[in-house]
């Protein structure tokens, strides 16, 4: 049974690269594409976004990582010489928001969600390549962070700044988005990307920030009465947030944890392996009984929003397998098992690749989603069935 569980996931994790391997380099304009509608259209002069392209680079990077496939290796290639012509802005430094088709810059903003997910992409290019030039990029993004979006007075980092770092008005990542100078979720991936960079350049600077990172969270971002994740603040970590994040819940849960243990920090590894526990629960409100873990709640109406989106299913696998290895709860691991059953049955597209952006509470496809997108990426769907595949893999041994 759990080789064949096993075998699910590698074959998987080989559909989603084959997929992003065929239907998503741009053979035009260089990098990748924008945009590739569900039918696996592309949209050909769709604005190319430095999120998709970091998480492209760590997907391909991390796949070559796992299995040594050369051709992931190629593709993680081209992505880096992309992002390193494209994205750096060489004159202000940090990372462009978006570019258009052909490379022009287009949002000149810097999102420092942006300048994290480069990080994470290019730290494990450097893991795949030993090529320095991506470690050295890494820590000059790591030092523009730190220079321009770092907290002296109330910790955490600001959320976004102009192109030469000055303040902006609007600090959101998407239109749905509360538009406050600190977010949960900007938080949350420096802390990913921070993590990935020590495990190569274990600078003690670096350490420390880890370090603070995890205690904003446990002191400001996890609800100390229901242990959902507040997601929006002011520069004082004030909120008025009222909306349950089922996704983020559940992959903060595991996140935090891997962090502390990527710093060996005992006593915060014994916390946020309670807290990783704490938060699965929380996060486990959003169970359909049908199978699958729902979007978000909003406490303001009383509404469960129960759409079931792609990267949510993926976190949720791997943060209920976490939780079974730190408890041996069969519980978690029966959650595990019907997140990934309705992810096959409902989010992975078996006739043309890839998984959908996700399905309404009907199970009708969501309208208007592209299988590539802004926002639509390898990222949470092949990291799960990495990750997956490991923890499966040690429960075995």
């Amino acid at each position: 049974m759990q080789d064949q569980l096993i075998h699910s996931f590698e074959k998987e994790l080989s559909s989603i690269l084959n997929y992003w391997s065929k239907y998503a380099i741009d053979k035009h304009f260089g990098g990748f594409l924008g945009a590739v509608d569900n039918q696996n259209n592309s949209i050909k002069e769709a604005p190319k976004g430095s999120v998709l392209n970091a998480r492209i680079l760590w997907s391909f990077s991390a796949g070559y990582n796992f299995n040594q496939n050369k051709e992931y290796l190629e593709i993680a290639h081209k992505s880096f010489s992309y992002i390193k012509q494209y994205f750096i802005d060489e004159e202000y430094g940090g990372v462009y928001w978006s570019v258009d088709y052909a490379g022009k810059p287009l949002d000149t903003k810097k999102q420092i969600y942006a300048l994290s997910f480069t990080i994470y992409g290019l730290t494990e290019y450097f893991k795949a390549t030993l090529d320095k030039r991506a470690l050295e990029l890494s820590i000059s993004l790591y030092q523009t962070i730190e220079k321009y979006s770092y907290d002296d007075e109330n910790e955490g980092y600001i959320e976004a700044l102009n192109r030469n770092w000055q303040t902006i008005d609007d600090f959101r990542l998407s239109e749905k988005d509360v538009n406050e100078k600190k977010t949960m979720n900007t938080h949350l991936h420096i802390l990913e990307a921070y993590t990935n960079l020590y495990r190569f350049w274990p600078y003690n600077k670096l350490k420390q920030q880890i370090e603070n990172l995890l205690n904003v969270f446990s002191n400001h971002i996890i609800d100390k009465h229901t242990k959902h994740l507040i997601l929006f603040f002011n520069e004082n970590w004030q909120t008025n947030h009222n909306i349950f994040s089922y996704g983020h819940d559940i992959e903060a849960s595991w996140l935090l944890l891997e962090a502390a243990e990527v710093i060996n920090n005992n006593s915060l590894i014994k916390k946020f392996k309670k807290l990783a526990l704490d938060m699965t629960i929380a996060a486990s409100e959003g169970l359909d009984a049908r199978g699958g873990m729902n979007y978000e709640f909003n406490l303001n109406n009383n509404h469960k929003i129960n759409e079931k989106h792609w990267w949510v299913q993926a976190e949720a696998m791997v943060g209920f397998l976490n939780a079974y290895q730190l408890t041996n709860n069969q519980l978690y691991y029966h959650h595990f098992l019907a997140v990934w059953g309705f992810t096959q049955k409902h989010i992975i597209d078996n006739e043309k690749g890839e998984w959908f952006w996700g399905v309404k509470e009907d199970f009708s496809l969501m309208d208007g989603e592209d299988k590539v997108g802004f926002w639509k990426c390898p990222y949470h769907n092949s990291r799960a069935c990495i990750e997956i595949i490991h923890r499966l893999k040690s429960l075995s041994s």
